[in-house]
């Protein structure tokens, strides 16, 4: 029989060796990577799912006003499991319905990895949820490249893009490095955020942090013209299917050299040669819009350009 416990500090490694084993879990779900926040940030209440003291699901999150919210401090959350039955899938449901309605929460809100980050694409618990009261609340869009080593890279690409990338490679004066240039790349962040009115997800100081946390899982691509840096990408590789472009910036003042082209394209080829599966080139949704949910069309329509297709960043929630 399976209970609910929460979370404690004795059960970090525990905690992060199921995940990292699990079918579902990525970095996001990680101690270890929430472990970046500063001390006192977020006030956690992660949950483990035991049966006979052995972890059978990991549900990371936070409990604030009634509301527990997954995820907290990260991009993705909700239960974390081995690949598992359809039976075990509604236990695991009823059980977390059952504990919240012991200990009184008012709601319950889930934001897991699209499915291109199962092992084994599973659905399992997510009917489990519909099925048990669960509703959609939201709908992201997010555009993935599905990685091939049997195929050459810049063929796939659209011709535009095509012509941009060998433009690059034929420049001398154009190079991209995998580096731990953070200092260089974050004014890169702040220039090109700031003609959106965004503030970066992370500081200087929270990236170089989590570098030194999850230095395997992190890898910084710039790209200098000559020795000054023009544009970059921050890519969490986030379990042994997909590495994530958390963040892809360029000065805009140096389009000219095409600097997102031609770090894309570097980063798809690393990830080929690495075994990965898909890069996530992220949401693109209008953030100007009253509706979270609408889509940022000439954003999609770019990133076909480079083989991208559409997944979905579903959040579930139940109101009890």
């Amino acid at each position: 029989m399976v209970e609910i416990v929460p979370y404690a500090d004795e059960h970090r490694d525990a905690w992060d060796r199921f995940v990292l084993r699990s079918n579902n879990g990525t970095l996001f779900h990680l101690q270890r990577f929430l472990d970046y926040h500063a001390p006192g940030k977020f006030r956690f209440n992660h949950l483990m799912f035991l049966e006979k003291d052995e972890i059978a699901a990991v549900l990371p999150g936070r409990l604030k006003d009634g509301i527990f919210e997954s995820p907290i401090g990260a991009s993705y959350g909700s239960i974390v499991t081995a690949g598992i039955p359809f039976a075990r899938a509604m236990e695991l449901v009823s059980c977390l319905l059952d504990y919240a309605r012991i200990n009184r929460f008012r709601e319950i809100v889930l934001t897991a990895p699209p499915l291109i980050y199962e092992k084994h694409p599973d659905q399992n618990l997510e009917y489990a949820m519909l099925w048990q009261g669960f509703d959609y609340r939201t709908h992201y869009i997010s555009s993935a490249i599905r990685l091939d080593r049997d195929s050459e890279t810049i063929p796939r690409f659209q011709k535009t893009v095509r012509y941009y990338v060998r433009k690059s490679l034929k420049d001398p004066d154009i190079r991209v490095e995998i580096n731990a240039d953070y200092k260089g790349f974050y004014p890169i962040l702040l220039h090109n955020l700031s003609k959106h009115n965004v503030r970066p997800t992370h500081s200087l100081e929270e990236l170089l942090r989590l570098k030194d946390l999850l230095p395997e899982n992190l890898k910084l691509f710039m790209v200098y013209h000559k020795d000054r840096p023009i544009g970059g990408s921050l890519m969490f590789f986030c379990n042994e299917q997909v590495g994530l472009c958390f963040y892809n910036m360029m000065y805009y003042e140096d389009a000219h050299h095409h600097p997102i082209h031609r770090v894309l394209y570097e980063v798809v080829e690393y990830a080929t040669q690495q075994g990965y599966r898909y890069v996530d080139i992220g949401v693109s949704q209008d953030t100007a819009a009253l509706n979270p949910m609408t889509p940022n069309e000439s954003l999609i329509a770019y990133k076909e350009t480079f083989d991208a297709r559409a997944i979905m960043r579903n959040t579930l929630a139940i109101q009890l």
